[in-house]
C-alpha cells in the first residue's frame, strides 16, 4: 500500500528546504531508515517463476543472489556458452507509461494519471513511468505485484541522502541536481493533491490513498535506476507506447562497462509476441553475476540515477563554467606571459562565437575528463587566445582546432601555453574541494554510515580523475619539449 509505506519514507521532506537559496546546507532528507538492499515485500512471490509462467523465458543456470558490490542480481549457478538467450519477455510484461491516446477517461477524455505525466519535465522522464509505478503499486491484485513487490524498499541515490552527506559530495554541480529533484517532488506533491482531491474514488489514478514526496521519490528513483530505454517505439493493440519501460528481472543485471550479456529487440520469428531477450555475450561462468552495460556515463549519473560509483570511470569528468577572468588567473599562474582571456581581440571573440563561449546565448559550460580529456571547444579557446595573429588560426579549422588528437596545430609554444593553462585549471578545481584524498580515505576507514561512504567515494573520484587529466597533460608536455631538444 503506498500510504503505509510512505509514512516510512520521506517523512521529513513537509519542512524541506522551501527557501530562495540553492544551498542545502539546511535541508532535512528525503529519507528511509531502511537499507535499499531490503525489497518491497520481506518474503516476495518468485519472480523467476512469474516471468516463466506468465510465457517468458529464463536460463535455468540463473538464480537471484546477493552482490558484494550492487546487491540482489542475477548470478549463473551454472557455466553458460556464449550467444545463449538468458531471458526473454513476452510484449504484456514490460511495464511502461502509456500514451495519451491509451488511458482514456470514462468520457473518452484523457485520464488524470496521463494529465499528470504531461506535467512532468521531460528531464525527468523516470517520474512520469514512476506515476505509472505508483498506479499499479496502489492497485489491489495489479497484474505486476509480483514484480513490484521484489523491488527495493528504499535507494541509496543522493535525493535520500542525510543532509550532512549531500554536503559531503562536495561538487556543485551534482548539489544542483539533487535541490533540483527534491524541489520538484515536493511541487509536485503539492500538484497531485490539487488533481486529484475532487476526484471520485473510480476516477482516482491511486486508488484514493495518498501520493506524497516520499513514495513519489521512491517511484521516480525505482525506475531511473531500473528502467530501459528501448529502441523506436513499441505498438500494442495499435497504440504507440512510450519506450522507456521497467523490464522485469532483466532490471536485476547490474551493470559492466565490460559486459558478459546485450539486449536484444531482434524480432523471432518463431515466437512474435517476445518483446526483448538478454543473450549472453560471452561465456559465463558459473557463480557470475550476468551484466549489461547502462551507458557510458559519468560518475554524476551514476550516483544521481543508480546509486553508486564507478572506480576510475573513464568516462567522468568534471563541469566547468568557461570565465575569461578565471582563465587569466590560472594562466598567470601557470606562467603564461601576457593572458588575454577576459578582453579577447575582435577576431578572437567571431572564433569564439563560433565555439559558442561569447555571446548573450553563448554555453558557457565546459568539462575536464571524460573521453575527450578536455572539452573540444575550451581546448579550441585556449588554443587560439593564446596564438599572435588570425593568419595562423585561418590555416585550420574549428574540428581541428578542437581535436586533442592533432598535436600542436598552432605550434609547440602554443601548445604548452594552453596545457600548462588547463594544468592550472585543475589545480583551482581541485582548491574546491574541502578535503584532500588521503583524508578521504582516512575517513573510509572509520564506521561510517553507507551513505556517507558513498559521498565520499563520489569525491575521491572525483579528485583522482582531475589528477589523472593533470599527469596526462603533463606527459604530453614533457613529450613535446623532449622532441624539441632532440630537433634543436
Amino acid at each position: 500500500m503506498v500510504n503505509l509505506v510512505a509514512s516510512k519514507m520521506l517523512m521529513a521532506t513537509r519542512d524541506f528546504i522551501y527557501s530562495s537559496t540553492v544551498s542545502l546546507t539546511h535541508c532535512r532528507p528525503l529519507t528511509c531508515a531502511s537499507s535499499y538492499h531490503t525489497r518491497l515485500v520481506p518474503q516476495p512471490p518468485d519472480l523467476i517463476r512469474w516471468v516463466r509462467r506468465e510465457g517468458g523465458f529464463v536460463h535455468k543456470g540463473l538464480k537471484i543472489a546477493e552482490g558484494d558490490s550492487y546487491g540482489l542480481g542475477l548470478v549463473s549457478s551454472e557455466e553458460i556458452s556464449k550467444g545463449s538467450t538468458l531471458i526473454s519477455l513476452p510484449n504484456h510484461l514490460p511495464l511502461c507509461f502509456q500514451s495519451p491516446h491509451s488511458d482514456l477517461g470514462g468520457d473518452g477524455s484523457v485520464s488524470t494519471l496521463v494529465q499528470l505525466g504531461l506535467r512532468v519535465p521531460d528531464e525527468l522522464w523516470a517520474m512520469r513511468l514512476g506515476l505509472k509505478l505508483l498506479q499499479e503499486r496502489s492497485t489491489f491484485g495489479s497484474f505486476w505485484w509480483p514484480y513490484i513487490s521484489n523491488l527495493p524498499e528504499a535507494f541509496s541515490i543522493p535525493i535520500f541522502f542525510p543532509g550532512e552527506d549531500i554536503k559531503n559530495l562536495q561538487y556543485a554541480p551534482l548539489l544542483h541536481q539533487v535541490n533540483k529533484r527534491c524541489r520538484f517532488l515536493l511541487d509536485f506533491e503539492k500538484e497531485i493533491k490539487r488533481m486529484v482531491e475532487n476526484l471520485a474514488p473510480k476516477d482516482h489514478p491511486f486508488g484514493g490513498q495518498d501520493v506524497n514526496a516520499s513514495s513519489l521519490g521512491w517511484a521516480m528513483s525505482a525506475v531511473s535506476s531500473r528502467a530501459f530505454h528501448l529502441r523506436g517505439e513499441i505498438v500494442e493493440n495499435g497504440v504507440h507506447t512510450n519506450t522507456r519501460m521497467l523490464l522485469p528481472l532483466i532490471d536485476m543485471c547490474n551493470h559492466s562497462f565490460h559486459p558478459n550479456a546485450q539486449i536484444v529487440q531482434e524480432q523471432d520469428t518463431r515466437n512474435p509476441k517476445v518483446l526483448v531477450k538478454v543473450v549472453a555475450e560471452t561465456q559465463i561462468e558459473r557463480g557470475t553475476p550476468v551484466m549489461l552495460n547502462y551507458g557510458y556515463l559519468s560518475n554524476d549519473l551514476f550516483l544521481l540515477d543508480y546509486g553508486f560509483v564507478i572506480p576510475s570511470n573513464p568516462y567522468d569528468h568534471v563541469e566547468l563554467k568557461y570565465d575569461g577572468v578565471l582563465l587569466d588567473a590560472a594562466s598567470m599562474a601557470a606562467g603564461v606571459p601576457s593572458p588575454n582571456f577576459s578582453s579577447p581581440t575582435q577576431w578572437q571573440q567571431q572564433v569564439l562565437s563560433q565555439l559558442n563561449l561569447h555571446g548573450d546565448a553563448a554555453l558557457l559550460k565546459v568539462s575536464l575528463g571524460g573521453s575527450e580529456l578536455v572539452d573540444g571547444r575550451l581546448l579550441a579557446a585556449l588554443r587560439v587566445l593564446l596564438a599572435s595573429d588570425v593568419a595562423t588560426i585561418q590555416q585550420h579549422d574549428l574540428n581541428t582546432l578542437k581535436s586533442l588528437s592533432v598535436e600542436a596545430p598552432l605550434g609547440v609554444s602554443n601548445e604548452i601555453a594552453a596545457f600548462r593553462t588547463v594544468i592550472a585549471l585543475c589545480v583551482i578545481a581541485l582548491g574546491h574541494f574541502p578535503t584532500k584524498i588521503m583524508e578521504d580515505e582516512s575517513l573510509l576507514k572509520q564506521d561510517i554510515s553507507s551513505t556517507t561512504k558513498l559521498a565520499i567515494q563520489f569525491r575521491i573520484q572525483k579528485k583522482s580523475m582531475i589528477i589523472d587529466v593533470m599527469k596526462d597533460l603533463t606527459r604530453r608536455i614533457n613529450k613535446m619539449q623532449s622532441k624539441e631538444k632532440a630537433t634543436a
